[in-house]
């Protein structure tokens, strides 16, 4: 069974949607398995940048199936939108899919998103108030409003009909003005009307396509300790970045799953609250992010930065069952004279080489770093490893060396051809 599954080793926003555009034109299938327009995956190819935030980027391939899977929840407005700027772009795209049982994000998750946000007072999430974690909220309540109710006329509105009664009501507690049922009801059935063709059963489509020996990519979105429950909870996403949500949001089994790659950048970024062990509050962090250019695809608000973190690493390849790691970024840190590199913390006294479940112990480790030759020059011209400068090179040895996770891509800049594959065959198997 060819199938890859492609996830965040970080915190997200590790470069994953040019890696899925660029093993993309290899894929038959491409799937996205978890979250919303909340996460963004930006594609440079042929002098044009694109952005998606809820189609999988694959779609850029005409001769892809590119599926919005179960595990998704979906702004129907926000993904028109998308596949219109696409489309205006370029207009030989792979074949959208939208699984029947993806859910809908309404305006009301929206507006409690944002008021839930705001009565955390101080202990904010850094939420980007798209109301994800709402739509998950009654997608786990059994209240939510899945796509393939959404696309028939007659349900939808009984549905919408006592949902909308429930949120008015919260609403109203929070002191905000509330939504009017046939105004919603006719804007959103416009947008239901425009997306029916694309929704169908694609659970069965993707066990079918495993079957079948074709070649599926499961494209993950965010990162590893965003996880709901693997990651540094409460400051995560709402669904489930890790590999085994590549099950959960597509239909598919364990054993379906082939190969695992996760991506990381040559550095640590983080976005919104939570603790940030090696985060570099300094010039060398602020250099980072220009070159970086470290702002996000949805929110345009700057990252924060620091040093490489092995303990993520290293925890994330056992909690993914890794097969290999995508390095991207590494030309950003060119330039820099020394890197340092985390790889364990100091913490009440003792040293520990893992990420504490408890956020509120984590946020009181102190990094333990080994330092190493920085590099110079302009690494977007490389086009093999051995083009690297050594201490470049050197740098990823001892990534491997101590994740006991093998290299099998580097990626040198923003463009496609801007990638080196060191390990095929730890690609696809």
């Amino acid at each position: 069974m060819p199938t890859l599954v492609v996830v965040g080793a970080q915190w997200g926003d590790e470069a994953k949607g040019k890696l899925v555009d660029v093993l993309g034109s290899q894929a038959d299938m491409v799937v996205r398995f978890a979250g919303g327009n909340n996460a963004g995956h930006t594609v440079i190819t042929g002098g044009k940048t694109y952005k998606f935030q809820l189609i999988p980027a694959g779609i850029l391939h005409p001769g892809t199936v590119a599926i919005i899977g179960s595990g998704m929840v979906v702004c129907p407005k926000g993904l028109l939108e998308e596949l219109a700027r696409t489309l205006e772009q370029k207009k030989d795209l792979g074949t959208l899919q939208i699984s029947s049982a993806a859910h809908v994000v309404f305006p009301y998750h929206r507006m409690l998103d944002a008021l839930e946000e705001e009565a955390r007072g101080e202990n904010k999430i850094g939420t980007t108030s798209r109301g994800i974690g709402p739509a998950y909220q009654d997608k786990v309540a059994r209240f939510g409003i899945r796509m393939g109710e959404f696309v028939q006329p007659e349900l939808f509105k009984m549905r919408l009909k006592e949902v909308l009664a429930y949120k008015n009501r919260l609403l109203q507690m929070f002191g905000s003005p509330t939504l009017e049922f046939d105004a919603l009801f006719d804007e959103y059935s416009g947008y239901a009307d425009q997306l029916r063709p694309y929704v169908v059963d694609t659970e069965v489509m993707v066990q079918e396509a495993v079957e079948a020996n074709k070649k599926v990519l499961f494209e993950g979105a965010q990162g590893t300790f965003l996880d709901l429950d693997s990651g540094t909870y409460p400051y995560v996403t709402s669904s489930h970045p890790v590999s085994g949500g590549a099950c959960l949001g597509t239909g598919v089994g364990p054993r379906a799953l082939q190969s695992v790659l996760g991506v990381c950048k040559a550095y640590t970024t983080r976005v919104g609250s939570g603790p940030f062990p090696t985060e570099l509050d300094d010039e060398i962090g602020q250099f980072i992010r220009d070159k970086g250019q470290e702002y996000g695809t949805v929110t345009g608000r700057g990252r924060r930065c620091g040093w490489l973190d092995l303990v993520v690493l290293k925890q994330a390849s056992r909690l993914n069952s890794l097969s290999g790691l995508v390095v991207t970024r590494l030309d950003v840190l060119s330039g820099i004279e020394k890197v340092k590199i985390a790889t364990s913390y100091d913490y009440e006294g003792g040293q520990i080489d893992h990420i504490p479940a408890n956020v509120w112990d984590f946020a009181k480790v102190k990094p333990h770093y080994e330092e190493m030759e920085g590099w110079d020059g302009d690494l977007q011209k490389c086009r093999s490893l051995s083009d690297l400068p050594e201490s470049a090179r050197r740098y990823l040895d001892y990534i491997e060396e101590q994740t006991k996770t093998p290299v099998a891509i580097v990626s040198i800049g923003p463009d496609r051809k801007e990638t080196i594959v060191v390990r095929p065959d730890l690609i696809w198997g």
